[in-house]
């Protein structure tokens, strides 16, 4: 039995997974520290060793290893050159060939073991067309039927951050130096966002983004603010303990008892991501839109408004040509997504 190998690599947790030669993954791991604080030799160690025990679950060795895939934050190059990715530290991953790195260490128990790379964004987005094309079989999934006509998807993955990735005639988009996809560092128009407080938050090099209005990051900037404000001065969370941070982690929960304050600052996010998703659009015409990422996992009721709101949103901007959208649909492969698509990207390139 051949397996192929996909590998996703965080600032906190990665993840593992083997398939066998019918498509099929035969082992997902469960999350693991990355230990990126340590440095590369200690997530490159890590990562071998869960590629070792993931392929001896599915009963082989690395002989039997016909392919590798590494997925990282951003950005890197298309060789998985690590160019100072914010969720990883740069002084110690600025410059870091984390593809050739893990290739070495693999080879070295088993020569000739080829290792490829895909942006985290990107095998996200291919993980999910995989997968809701029938291409590869995932055993965590939501349920959907397989949709072969599928060719182009663009999906954002909202986490600290915000990520993306397009699938175009079937193929993940990279980019000509393996950049494609970085929808957080569109810039949003000032009505974007409720307080000109909000468009102040820097990210990468610009203020008034997609990242500043749309990420765990965005909310403890525009939280921080509100517990100022007379109308939220009162809120619990503003003389609950711990940072701005810690209180903005704890905004899923409330919004799902449904707290106006957190759920005023889901509504903005969902508008504000309904506006970027629209300039997606207007670039790609693509098939489906999809949202990954950690609103996924809202409370159903909570997550149903925030897709209806993104989709309003879009509707009242959108040219008349563009406002036929169906709808937006969540991620079936959640967090998931990125390993699956280091997975399929793994299989992918043994072709070519």
């Amino acid at each position: 039995m051949a397996y192929w190998v996909g590998i996703d690599v965080g600032g906190t947790t990665s993840t593992v997974a083997v398939g066998d030669d019918s498509r099929r993954a035969t082992h997902v791991s469960a999350q693991f520290e990355t230990r990126s604080t340590e440095g590369p030799a200690a997530v490159i160690e890590a990562v071998a060793a869960a590629v070792n025990a993931g392929v001896a679950e599915s009963g082989g060795t690395l002989a039997d290893v016909t392919s590798v895939c590494i997925s990282t934050p951003g950005p890197a190059t298309l060789d998985g050159l690590l160019l100072k990715t914010p969720n990883l530290d740069p002084a110690l991953w600025d410059r870091f060939p984390i593809r050739g790195a893990l290739e070495e260490a693999l080879q070295k128990q088993q020569p000739g073991i080829p290792v490829h790379y895909i942006g985290d964004g990107q095998a996200a987005v291919l993980g999910e067309y995989a997968v809701r094309t029938g291409k590869l079989q995932w055993p965590h999934a939501a349920e959907v039927s397989a949709d072969e006509s599928l060719q182009s998807i663009f999906m954002v993955i909202v986490g600290t951050g915000l990520g993306g990735g397009e699938v175009r005639d079937g193929r993940v988009v990279r980019g000509i130096e393996g950049r494609a996809g970085h929808v957080g560092h569109i810039l949003l128009p000032e009505y974007a966002f409720r307080h000109p407080h909000d468009r102040t938050l820097q990210v990468g090099n610009a203020l008034s983004t997609a990242e500043s209005a749309v990420s765990l990051t965005g909310l403890t900037h525009q939280l921080g603010y509100r517990l100022t404000l007379d109308e939220w001065r009162d809120h619990p969370l503003a003389a609950a303990p711990g940072t701005v941070r810690d209180k903005a982690k704890k905004l899923r929960e409330l919004a799902a008892e449904g707290d106006p304050l957190a759920q005023q600052l889901f509504d903005d996010q969902a508008k504000a991501l309904g506006i970027a998703l629209l300039s997606v659009n207007y670039l790609g015409d693509f098939d489906l839109l999809v949202i990954g990422g950690g609103v996924a996992d809202l409370a159903p009721p909570v997550r149903d408004r925030y897709r209806q709101l993104a989709e309003e949103s879009y509707r009242t901007y959108a040219l008349d040509g563009f406002r036929n959208l169906d709808k937006f649909e969540f991620s079936i492969c959640g967090d998931e997504a990125p390993v699956a698509g280091a997975l399929e990207h793994a299989y992918v390139a043994t072709r070519e």
